[in-house]
């Protein structure tokens, strides 16, 4: 029987990790120039992590806000373009570090230059002044209350709106709201432009991108940060108790890898009321996010099955039980508002057949990993996982050497025993050398329908570039960066061969 299938590749690359003068990725002539790159190699798609404003921490996965863009991507060369800052607003900038990000430090010097120009923009160039109001209008579901959280955060110092802030503001006292908007009306405007400048600034790149025959795979983690807009202008949203405080928090329960279990600490759905609204508010999300990107990967996707509920106040997920949360209700909702949408179902951990059930009857492809088929086993000798060996994947999914949670593939292979460093390269029929593109070469000619590489991992870089360091608050999380000229044309060949030679061009072809 004949069928036809489209074969892909991409490489995972979030925006903060591009290169610049200014001390973090933006969205400036890097990346185009980075676009232009990938689009070399023959790849046809370019992956990102969220791309919401972050707060403690610097994770994407714990945005201020769902719908918000993060204003530390706007590239102030830009606005010096647009006449909204003057050159020498750029001079005097910090010494920063080329390969990693500090983020307090570029918060600190970058912030009250987009406000200078944000400012610029409101009361002396006034320009694309229709465009602004169009935007404001289009986008008023969620604008209004972002930039107004935005602006109470900054005045008391603290986001946690649960526990710091003034109880009317906190609770949305509809008085004490109104006179704060009032009062505070020319700062709720600046946060809105800001928004503005990068919608802008967004839309030409993802134009950009597209033009380049390159799609954007986008990141929505499936719960929301507490410390959100998300959470304090949708309380009625999440579950809560008689003195509408978090009554459950998210996380997984206790496994061979921590006795104790995972308190990721988000606040959980009350899917009874999303329900009653037709999933309103998750319908406008995905709007928001399919117009940004062209795929979505939905992270810890199981969540829309059943997710692990742990009581607000624990220490520990020791206690924590599973709830349903009606993901077929929820996704006839959105196929019936969509039609077929293009969704990665993060599907690692624990998995069920309902889970499965859940992915598979919506079509959504699933992921695995390549580093995962290596390991120990419960007596502490190494040993194969076939679910994540590449001779074992099926058709529909997206796999990769390692994801942002993971050490890179060189940094994780010089982390194992000998006895498992010795399992791997018979596995890859390889010397140690060439560990990291035998790993790439054999996930690129697997059966699955798109494989994805991490940048680092195309750069062979160590242990020192990795993304993040899950359930830990070090420094260096999130910070990595790639410099411009670690891409060359040698490493884009070396790509687009594999790419020729996998038949992951994305475009149709015969299965016979």
């Amino acid at each position: 029987m004949n069928s036809k299938h489209i074969r892909t590749a991409g490489i995972l690359l979030h925006l903060t990790s591009l290169s610049s003068d200014y001390g973090i990725g933006d969205l400036g002539k890097q990346a185009y120039r980075m676009a232009d790159w990938i689009a070399s190699t023959g790849v046809g798609l370019w992956q990102v992590l969220p791309l919401g404003p972050t707060g403690f921490g610097n994770s994407p996965y714990a945005p201020r806000s769902t719908f918000a863009g993060n204003e530390l991507l706007i590239s102030v060369e830009q606005l010096v373009y647009e006449g909204l800052l003057s050159s020498k607003d750029l001079e005097q900038h910090p010494v920063f570090s080329r390969d990693h990000v500090d983020f307090d430090t570029v918060q600190t010097w970058k912030l009250p230059l987009l406000k200078k120009a944000a400012k610029t923009f409101l009361f002396v160039k006034q320009h694309q002044k229709e465009a602004f109001e169009t935007f404001c209008k289009q986008q008023e579901f969620w604008l209004e209350e972002y930039a107004a959280f935005m602006v109470i955060y900054e005045k008391f110092g603290d986001a946690r709106w649960f526990s710091h802030w003034p109880e009317d503001l906190a609770k949305r006292n509809e008085k004490a709201l109104g006179a704060f908007k009032a009062e505070h009306g020319e700062e709720i405007a600046v946060w809105k432009v800001l928004q503005f400048f990068f919608e802008m600034q967004f839309n030409a790149f993802k134009h950009y991108v597209n033009a380049k025959n390159l799609k954007l795979v986008g990141d929505a983690p499936i719960f929301v940060a507490a410390d959100s807009s998300d959470t304090w202008s949708n309380l009625h949203l999440f579950k809560t108790d008689a003195k509408g405080r978090f009554s459950a928090v998210s996380g997984v329960p206790p496994d061979i890898f921590s006795a104790t279990g995972q308190l990721w600490g988000n606040p959980v759905y009350d899917w009874n009321v999303l329900k009653q609204d037709g999933y309103a508010w998750w319908i406008k999300r995905l709007q928001r996010l399919f117009a940004m990107t062209d795929i979505l990967r939905i992270d810890h996707f199981r969540g829309f099955d059943a997710y692990y509920e742990i009581p607000a106040g624990d220490t520990t997920a020791e206690r924590g039980k599973w709830v349903e949360a009606g993901g077929k209700d929820f996704f006839r909702a959105v196929h019936d508002h969509f039609g077929e949408v293009p969704i990665i179902a993060e599907d690692l951990g624990l998995m069920t057949p309902s889970v499965e059930a859940l992915r598979d009857t919506n079509g959504f492809a699933g992921m695995k990993i390549f580093q995962f088929g290596f390991g120990m086993d419960r007596a502490g000798k190494p040993n194969y996982y076939d679910d994540f060996l590449v001779h074992n994947w099926a058709e529909n999914f997206v796999a990769y050497t390692g994801t942002h949670d993971n050490n890179t593939t060189l940094g994780w292979f010089s982390s194992l025993d000998e006895q498992t460093k010795h399992m791997v390269l018979s596995y890859l029929n390889c010397s140690k050398d060439e560990v990291v593109w035998s790993m790439i070469r054999q996930l690129m000619l697997s059966h699955a329908r798109t494989a994805i590489i991490p940048m680092q991992d195309l750069l062979e870089k160590d242990a020192q570039a990795r993304f993040n360091y899950p359930s830990s608050c070090n420094d260096r999380n999130w910070s990595w960066r790639v410099l411009q000229e670690e891409c060359t044309q040698e490493v884009a060949q070396k790509l687009a061969h594999l790419v020729m030679l996998s038949a992951r061009t994305g475009k149709l072809a015969e299965d016979a």
